[in-house]
């Protein structure tokens, strides 16, 4: 680790060499080299190995495991990585599968292609570390899978995105993964009667009350997918990015170290997947080891969900209560949906459903499982009358189309990303709405005015009548919507 990182106050330790580390016999964070200051010259910087144990967390972790490790993520998260922690890709691109570049370049950032930033927290911090970013901090990405290498903003060869807050998603992953479970289930129980019956079955993939769409079995054990709707043809729920395209934190965590920062983790870049421990030829080898994903993994998961705040504001105070009836009124809730209930509080990581190139539970002997119900915000949850856990997010975990002929604002992508259409994106979660101007896909509209006049297509309805409402209604409206916060 760098000198900067090593002397920073979150890295304080009285250890001399300061060897990262979060929980004896569970988790030795680390990477191959360190620079520190030298004993006898305190000016001059020199280069230290600091070991290469790498050993994950693994079962059902402690109260006080489970917060060390935390501390060890945001360590990770809020960490300045410069390059002799390997920071920098002069000989590899940002996307996700490991592709060498065409042109090398040896500049430290580049705006547009990355590395576009020195810490996760250069970007999420808006209004705190692991929220949001301004427009300033928008990213561009393409759709990445064979050669992403550009530098140019002309939007036929990327596509602008803001940042995202991470705060809840743990709990969306969750949600996404028992969501997930459910229409496997569907899809297994159709095909089952399909066979029994020698007859086409078809059913609708229902899940905690949303719909996508339905599909088709048949006896021979083909499945017509035509009228599935938001959601991929694996049926697996992908709750993160504007377009629902990253399965979990852990993916989205290796892609952007990598996109951002040029911090190659060495589940998809290191000599098992490229035969090369030093992928991007930096001269550092094993940048993130598996160890470090998963502290990372820990922190994100484990941040508290936005919530309700309840105005000083008298006035504010009635308008909001009057907002809250008229978000439903106005349809806005048959996307927006104020709560879905989850099952378990018990995240495992690595988990299932990732691809090559991400680690998953098959690949480790026993996944890290950390139960949330032992932080502090997880008592303040409701539950319903099945035990159940009501998390607040104010959205469904589904893609849908948000334009139309006449309100096309949203349209603006000339890319799709991951096979789904530039007009189609998953819905936002409006938990935190109140902490994170501006809105949209691309932080270009300032106000909730304009991004609510802003929904076409699926979300045209809610719109007009919105549009439709006297002004005091729609002031109301954005009054509640205001109370949604990040604290």
């Amino acid at each position: 680790m760098s000198v900067e990182n090593k002397l920073s106050k979150r890295f304080k330790t009285s250890s001399r060499f300061f060897p990262l580390h979060a929980l004896a016999g569970l988790l030795y964070v680390s990477w191959p080299a360190a620079v520190v200051w030298s004993a006898d010259e305190p000016w001059a910087e020199t280069t230290a190995a600091i070991g290469q144990t790498e050993v994950m967390p693994a079962g059902m972790l402690g109260e006080k495991e489970l917060l060390e490790l935390i501390e060890t993520g945001e360590q990770l998260f809020s960490a300045k990585f410069t390059r002799p922690d390997g920071a920098g890709r002069p000989a590899a691109t940002q996307a996700i599968i490991p592709t060498k570049v065409r042109h090398r370049t040896e500049q430290a950032f580049a705006r547009l292609p990355g590395p576009d930033a020195q810490a996760c927290s250069s970007c999420h911090n808006d209004p705190v570390i692991g929220g949001a970013g301004d427009f300033v901090t928008n990213v561009f990405v393409a759709e990445g899978f064979g050669n992403a290498n550009f530098d140019t903003s002309d939007p036929q060869f990327s596509n602008e995105r803001g940042t995202n807050h991470l705060f809840g998603a743990g709990l969306l992953e969750l949600l996404a993964r028992e969501m997930s479970a459910d229409l496997a289930i569907t899809r297994r129980e159709a095909l089952d009667n399909a066979a029994q019956r020698q007859e086409p079955v078809k059913v609708e993939l229902l899940t905690k009350g949303v719909s996508f769409g339905y599909l088709t079995a048949m006896p021979d054990g083909l499945v017509d997918l035509k009228l599935v709707d938001g959601v991929d043809d694996d049926l697996i729920v992908r709750p993160f990015s504007q377009k629902g395209v990253m399965t979990s934190l852990r993916q989205f965590s290796v892609n952007a170290m990598n996109h951002h920062h040029g911090m190659q983790a060495t589940e998809r870049f290191g000599a098992r997947w490229t035969a090369e421990p030093d992928f991007d030829e930096d001269t550092v080898s094993d940048e993130l080891t598996a160890a470090d994903i998963s502290a990372l993994v820990a922190w994100q998961a484990t941040l508290a969900p936005p919530v309700q705040i309840q105005p000083d504001d008298v006035n504010w105070q009635q308008a909001a209560a009057t907002g809250k009836s008229l978000f439903g009124q106005f349809e806005c809730s048959s996307c927006h949906k104020t709560s879905l209930p989850l099952k378990s509080l018990s995240f495992a990581d690595p988990g299932a459903l990732d691809v090559a190139g991400t680690i998953n539970t098959t690949q480790v002997e026993s996944p890290a499982i950390y139960d949330l119900a032992l932080l502090g915000w997880a008592k303040d949850l409701p539950r319903n009358d099945k035990g159940e856990i009501l998390v607040p997010l104010f959205g469904d975990l589904k893609r849908h189309k948000m334009t139309d002929r006449s309100v096309a604002a949203l349209g603006n992508e000339l890319l799709s990303q991951r096979f789904v259409g530039r007009d189609i994106f998953m819905t936002s979660e409006l938990w935190g709405i109140g902490s994170t101007a501006p809105y949209g896909h691309r932080n270009d509209f300032t106000t909730l005015d304009e991004i609510i006049l802003a929904h076409g297509g699926a979300g045209r309805a809610a719109r007009d009548a919105y549009l439709d409402a006297d002004p005091e209604a729609r002031s109301a409206l954005i009054a509640f919507l205001k109370t949604l916060v990040i604290e």
